[in-house]
């Protein structure tokens, strides 16, 4: 079973998945994750974009607006971050916050979704994909809120759930991947973990991925910079252990 040594995600992330050419990875790892079929419109600025080259390569984001209008963040974090969860929720209402001018009528509120790239662990769970979302329950029945017809109208016929409004969250902990292919996006967990893409995986994208990461075909200048960038990393994750 041969393997690729492939560019790191976050690296990709932050200097050649912003090409519009190469959307179709990123597609293909949301629609792995997400379970649906997903098309990305366009980026939003991000603060990733904002950075320079030498600041907090600690995290990586990118934001993006998929073909249904929802606001995609997805974020990697390198480095251990004790308020992280906190963080993530400051981060996901200013995305809603910034989709809407005072004044405008509140259907104009965005779906946000945020995913979380891991590389320090969350809990002490054995799991590695986490899924939060919000729910509207009867206190009594426990039966999930539905929404009237005419209120569902008001927010661009989301389904019925009153829970769809809020955001999601997405939190993939790598590094508590044991390495055990179940499905579809346990091949790019398996790629954040290892950087490597195994010639027996077949989600969507991943080949793409494999294709366009390729180490070997970054010119010597972009590779000097990528390497700086791996022993900046290993120097952080030192600095850590001590």
């Amino acid at each position: 079973m041969t393997k690729k040594r492939l560019i790191r995600f976050d690296w990709a992330m932050k200097y050649i998945l912003r090409n519009k050419a190469n959307f179709d990875v990123l597609e293909g790892f949301l629609s792995n994750l997400l379970k649906e079929p997903i098309t990305i419109e366009n980026l939003l600025e991000s603060e990733s974009n904002r950075a320079e080259e030498t600041s907090k390569f600690n995290r990586v984001d990118l934001a993006c607006i998929d073909g249904q209008g929802r606001r995609i963040i997805i974020e990697i974090q390198n480095q251990r971050e004790a308020d992280y969860i906190q963080r993530l929720l400051w981060g996901t209402s200013q995305a809603i916050a910034e989709s809407i001018q005072i004044g405008d009528p509140y259907q104009e509120v965005v779906k946000v979704i945020s995913i979380s790239i891991l590389y320090f662990p969350i809990s002490n769970s054995k799991e590695y994909i986490y899924k939060g979302q919000t729910e509207f329950r009867g206190v009594h029945t426990h039966e999930l809120l539905e929404l009237y017809h005419k209120r569902l109208q008001a927010i661009c016929d989301a389904p019925p759930a009153a829970g769809n409004v809020f955001p999601e969250y997405y939190l993939i902990d790598v590094e508590r991947f044991e390495d055990i292919i179940n499905d579809e996006i346990d091949e790019w967990v398996y790629f954040f973990k290892h950087g490597e893409i195994r010639s027996d995986f077949t989600s969507q994208g991943i080949l793409l991925a494999s294709q366009r990461l390729d180490v070997l075909a970054m010119s010597q200048q972009e590779r000097k910079r990528y390497e700086s960038y791996l022993g900046y990393l290993a120097s952080e994750r030192d600095m850590f252990s001590t």
